[in-house]
């Protein structure tokens, strides 16, 4: 523990007696001043004791520290010495190494052309053989041997090649039988491959594809190899998984037979996409290419995918320098023919089969299609409906329907879909953004033209007119049914159209096409909603004029009034509170407020010029406050200020109807009616029972 001062102190006071530190001890001063000098004295012999052991330690460590000095350098100096004789030694040993090397090459100097001589000797020797017609050495007529009589026979034939004709002339025997020893020697090494491939010898393949590869006939060898090998090889349906199989044992295998296994691989390869592969491929398509377009688009990109993920597998293997512009070849040999005129097959069919899908609903509903007008008159019929408004040709009932069916847009949104899918892997990237922009020019055709423009213009020509009693208007469902097309359209255009022609200057096409048909598509969607806005507010009037009568607000008996309010306001209400909701499930956005308001302003104007047509007594006005209070009530649901403060400034007109004659001045500069034009107040100032009394026309004029 650490040492401190003050607390030894009190434990050696504490252990003295009478120091005063024990309970009930008197304090004696003299005997603890005796106490702490005997024990100071004592500290001082231990301190005294201990120092003469502290100096004697460091004379003994002074003492060994001078000995191990002195060691040390002894061994320094024996060390140089061993050095020294290390040095020696080395250069002795250069020295007798470089006198081994000279002798061995002095050696190898006389050694090779002894060898070259023995060799050439045995040449002579093979070579008179064949002079003679008789072959007697053991290595021509051992099999065993043939690995070396290979080697001689191959030897000799370079020579004969080497010869001059004149020279070879006299030694024409020669050649004729060294030639026909050294087509039987390359057979025989080739049924050697054979047999030996066939029973799994790779050892005994490798030694025989050595012996061969300074022969002609070597690549003889790996067609053997590569026939061999396909052997059993494509029993399963599946040809494109057969072979990624057989390449990957043949990898595996073909490294340890062949000094180049890359180049064997590489012609593998080759001669399965070109035979076993494009005899597929023809089989497949061939069958559907003039009966059955579906089937062969689908074959077509099918193939074409199998093909190219074979590709993708073939990759990992070493097949040479640019194995990626190889194997791309190989796959263009095999489809070139028919991605040729891929996109002419994939237009043909889709325009074919969108005409059967929409003919085929068409014909569900029993509707026969009526043509829409082009040319001259048809334009200006549009550009006069465009700007009065007006229904131009005879009303269509189509009893409920809008001939749009998300069944249909569905098909042929997955149509498309699949088209670009196909456009995608099968063209070429330098015309891929113009098969794809024709792709979308059918959609565009098929889905906006002839079905959902076909649809607006016989939803516009079904709306009737706006005086027409009972009419059902159903214009709303093709605007609800419209924009859910309209979400599926855009849908599939950002996510299958446009990573196929974002790099391309076809997108600026592609979007001022979208933009152009949408464009037209809004004018008549425009169109046929204000036109159905109209209907609406003529129906308005039409129950306005049956229900309201003139007694409503003028009655016989004033003091008798039971209703709350007229029955023409609950029916109007009743009305209008449906097509709120109508126009709620039919829209979205921000169009639900715009159509909203437009209906809820003409609502106000119809309210307005109704009232404007009666006459009112003091309890008919007060009759009529009422209605209007419910007619604002039912324009909260259209959560339209707007609308709500139109409504709200007609409530404060109405209270001009039943004020007392002297509140009228305060009542009209209060603060809904303060900025009114005095015209309108004036308006309805008159519409009271008791204008002509000369008390009120004094008091508002």
């Amino acid at each position: 523990e650490p040492f401190v001062a003050d607390e030894y102190i009190e434990r050696l006071a504490w252990r003295t007696p009478g120091g005063g530190s024990r309970g009930g001890e008197a304090f004696d001063p003299k005997r603890l001043l005796e106490e702490f000098v005997n024990h100071i004295q004592e500290l001082q012999v231990m301190d005294e004791r201990i120092q003469r052991k502290v100096e004697k330690l460091e004379q003994q460590c002074q003492k060994e520290a001078k000995e191990f000095a002195k060691k040390v350098q002894e061994l320094q100096k024996s060390n140089q010495v061993a050095f020294q004789h290390f040095q020696e030694l080395d250069e002795h040993i250069s020295y007798v190494a470089t006198k081994v090397c000279h002798l061995g090459d002095q050696l190898e100097g006389v050694n090779t052309p002894r060898q070259r001589a023995v060799e050439a000797q045995k040449l002579m020797k093979y070579f008179n053989e064949f002079l003679d017609g008789e072959l007697k050495s053991d290595v021509f007529t051992n099999s065993e041997k043939i690995k070396e009589a290979a080697d001689i026979i191959q030897k000799l034939h370079l020579i004969a090649q080497e010869l001059p004709f004149d020279s070879l002339m006299d030694f024409c025997c020669y050649p004729l039988s060294s030639l026909g020893k050294y087509h039987d020697l390359e057979c025989q090494l080739i049924q050697e491959f054979t047999s030996a491939q066939r029973r799994g010898e790779i050892s005994r393949m490798r030694e025989v594809a050595a012996v061969l590869l300074h022969f002609k006939g070597y690549s003889h060898c790996v067609d053997v190899y590569i026939k061999q090998c396909q052997e059993g090889a494509f029993l399963r349906n599946d040809v494109f998984e057969d072979a990624a199989i057989l390449c990957q044992r043949v990898n595996k295998q073909v490294g340890e037979v062949f000094s180049n296994p890359e180049t064997v691989l590489a012609k593998l390869i080759q001669n399965i996409f070109e035979v076993k592969l494009q005899s597929y491929v023809k089989d497949q398509l061939e069958e559907h290419r003039k009966s059955d377009a579906e089937q062969y688009l689908k074959n077509l990109y099918d193939l074409y995918t199998r093909t190219t993920n074979l590709s993708s597998k073939l990759m990992e293997f070493n097949l040479g320098t640019d194995k990626q512009t190889f194997l791309s070849k190989l796959i263009k040999s095999i489809f070139i023919s028919y991605l040729e005129n891929y996109i002419e097959v994939e237009i043909g069919y889709l325009k074919s089969r969108s005409a059967m899908i929409l003919q085929r609903y068409y014909d569900s509903k029993n509707h026969q299609k009526r043509s829409i007008g082009t040319g001259g008159i048809q334009d200006l019929k549009e550009r006069i409906r465009q700007r009065t408004n007006l229904p131009l040709g005879p009303s269509i009932d189509t009893h409920g329907e809008t001939f749009l069916s998300q069944e249909v847009v569905v098909n042929l949104l997955q149509e498309t879909k699949q088209a670009f899918e196909r456009c995608h892997r099968l063209s070429d990237p330098s015309d891929l953004p113009k098969n794809a922009f024709r792709i979308f020019s059918m959609l565009v055709e098929f889905l906006c033209t002839e079905h959902i423009d076909y649809a607006l213009e016989t939803g516009l020509a079904g709306i009737p007119s706006s005086d027409s009693k009972n009419a059902n208007l159903y214009f709303l469902d093709v605007v609800h049914q419209a924009n859910t097309i309209f979400h599926l359209f855009d849908k599939q255009f950002n996510d299958h159209l446009m990573p196929l022609i974002s790099s391309s200057p076809k997108l600026s096409e592609c979007l001022q096409k979208k933009k152009d048909i949408i464009e037209q598509m809004e004018v008549k969607l425009d169109m046929g909603i204000d036109r159905t806005l109209n209907c609406m507010i003529g129906q308005m009037k039409h129950i306005l004029a049956a229900e309201q009568k003139k007694t409503d607000f003028k009655p016989e008996d004033e003091n008798n009034v039971l209703i709350q309010y007229t029955n023409a306001c609950v029916k109007v209400c009743g009305y209008v509170r449906k097509q709120v909701e109508k126009i709620r499930n039919s829209m979205d956005g921000k169009n639900v407020d715009t159509v909203l308001m437009e209906l809820g302003v003409r609502f106000h104007r119809l309210i307005y010029e109704h009232l404007q047509q009666y006459s009112y007594s003091c309890m008919g006005g007060m009759l009529a406050i009422c209605d209007v209070a419910e007619y604002r009530k039912c324009a909260k649901d259209f959560k339209i200020a707007l609308v709500l403060q139109l409504f709200d400034t007609l409530h404060a007109l109405c209270n001009l109807l039943v004020v007392a004659p002297d509140n009228l001045k305060q009542v009209c500069s209060g603060e809904q009616l303060a900025n009114l034009d005095k015209n309108i107040l004036h308006s309805f100032v008159q519409l009271r029972v008791d204008y002509r009394s000369a008390r009120l026309a004094r008091h508002f004029s």
